[in-house]
C-alpha cells in the first residue's frame, strides 16, 4: 500500500487509510486540520468511556487535561518506580523459574504493567483480572467493525465499576491517581463524571495492554534472531536500543484514528472534511524511505525515529514507563532464564485488533537451574 496507493479511501466504509511515515506523522501531529474528536461512536460501545478521554480531545482543552496526569508520568516519578517493578519482577519470575517452560504472556508480561497501573490507580488486587478482561475486549473493537453484545457488556460493567469507585474516592481519597484527579481544578472547574472515566479507561487500557505486547513482541523478536540474547547478556548497554527497534519493528499500537476538521490533501488525494482517517503507525515504522532494511529485526540501528507512540501532542504520556517496565523485565528474563527460545511446536496467534498488535500467547522452554 505505502507503494500503489499510499493514501486510500475504502468506499465500503468510507475510511481514509494513510501508510507511509511522512503522512502517518503528518496525520497524528497536524490536530487543527486532523482531529482527534471522532464522531459518535462508530458502533465501538466505547462512546461513553472515552468520550471525554485525553485520546478523543484536542488543544486547548488536551493541554489542560494532559497536564493534571503528566506529574505521574515524569521521568523522575517513574524512576521512582523501579524498585517496585524490579520487585513484581522477581515475584513472577520466581514462580516459574524452576519449571524450565511456561506462557510468557500469562506468568509475566500480563501482570506486570497490570499490577503496575492497578496501584498507580488505587484499584483493589482482586478486581485486576476484571480488567484484563474488559480492557481484551475494547482492543478487540475496531472504529469500522460494529460492536458485539460482549462489547456492550464489557463497556458497561467497565463504566459502572468507575463510576463506584469514583463516588468511594470522593468520601475517602487516597494517594492514587484517581484521587489526584477527584480535586484537581482546571481554571477553578472540577473534572465532569465524563472526563474522569475517560481518564480510567484510558489509563487501564493503555497501561496495560500494549506494554504487556511491548514485552511479549520483545521476547519474539529475540528468540527469533540467534545470537541475539548471548550479545544482550554481554552488552547490557544495548538493551534500550533493541526495545527502540522492537518498538518500530513490531509495534504495540498498529494505528490511530483522526477525523478531518478541514479538507486536506495528502501527496495527490484531497480527502474531504469530516471524513475519518486511520493512521498505520505499523506501516510508517517499515517505510523504506526512512529506514534501511525495513523488514529486518537489526539492534544496531541506531537512530530510530519510530513513530510507535505516536507525534506531537498525543505522544505517549506513558512512554517513559512502557520502556522501563520492559527493560526491567527483559533484562530479568534474559539473565534468570538460561537458553530462552520459543517451544517448538508452539502456535503463534496474534490478537484479535487491528489497533493494537501482540501475542495471545508466547510459550517458551529455557534451561533449568
Amino acid at each position: 500500500m505505502r507503494k500503489i496507493a499510499p493514501v486510500f479511501h475504502d468506499e465500503q466504509t468510507g475510511s481514509w487509510h494513510v501508510f507511509r511515515y511522512d503522512d502517518v506523522q503528518r496525520v497524528l501531529s497536524e490536530f487543527a486540520t486532523f482531529s482527534s474528536r471522532m464522531g459518535g461512536d462508530n458502533g465501538s460501545g466505547s462512546g461513553q468511556l472515552f468520550a471525554s478521554s485525553l485520546i478523543v480531545t484536542d488543544p486547548p482543552r488536551h493541554r489542560q487535561l494532559r497536564s493534571l496526569v503528566t506529574q505521574a508520568f515524569t521521568p523522575k516519578a517513574v524512576d521512582a518506580l523501579t524498585p517496585r517493578i524490579q520487585g513484581l519482577t522477581h515475584e513472577l519470575l520466581q514462580g516459574i523459574q524452576a519449571r524450565g517452560s511456561a506462557d510468557l504472556i500469562k506468568e509475566l508480561a500480563y501482570p506486570l504493567p497490570v499490577i503496575v497501573i492497578s496501584e498507580l490507580m488505587g484499584i483493589p488486587a482482586k478486581d485486576r483480572e476484571r480488567f484484563k478482561y474488559w480492557s481484551d475486549v475494547i482492543v478487540s473493537q475496531t472504529r469500522t467493525g460494529s460492536a458485539t453484545e460482549e462489547h456492550y457488556a464489557a463497556n458497561t460493567e467497565m463504566t459502572e465499576y468507575f463510576l463506584a469507585l469514583i463516588d468511594q474516592r470522593r468520601s475517602r481519597p487516597g494517594k492514587d491517581l484517581i484521587s489526584v484527579l477527584l480535586s484537581a481544578e482546571i481554571d477553578g472547574q472540577k473534572l465532569t463524571v465524563p472526563e474522569l472515566l475517560g481518564f480510567c479507561a484510558l489509563l487501564l487500557v493503555a497501561g496495560n495492554e500494549t506494554t504487556t505486547n511491548l514485552i511479549g513482541n520483545a521476547v519474539l523478536c529475540l528468540t527469533e534472531k540467534p545470537g541475539t540474547i548471548e550479545r544482550l547478556l554481554r552488552e547490557p548497554a544495548l538493551l534500550p536500543p533493541t526495545i527502540e527497534e522492537v518498538l518500530r519493528f513490531r509495534s504495540p499500537v498498529q494505528s490511530m484514528y483522526r477525523m478531518t476538521v478541514a479538507e486536506a490533501t495528502l501527496g495527490e488525494d484531497v480527502i474531504p472534511a469530516g471524513a475519518p482517517v486511520v493512521a498505520w503507525i505499523g506501516s510508517a515504522n517499515r517505510d523504506e524511505r526512512h529506514f534501511e532494511r525495513p523488514a529486518e529485526f537489526d539492534v544496531d540501528r541506531g537512530q530510530n525515529r519510530h513513530l510507535a507512540f505516536g507525534h506531537g501532542v498525543h505522544f505517549c504520556l506513558g512512554a517513559p514507563l512502557a520502556r522501563l517496565e520492559a527493560r526491567i523485565a527483559l533484562a530479568a528474563l534474559l539473565s534468570r532464564l538460561p537458553g530462552l527460545s520459543l517451544v517448538p511446536e508452539a502456535r503463534l496467534e496474534r490478537m484479535e485488533s487491528s489497533i493494537v498488535y501482540g501475542l495471545k500467547e508466547l510459550r517458551v522452554n529455557w534451561q533449568q537451574a
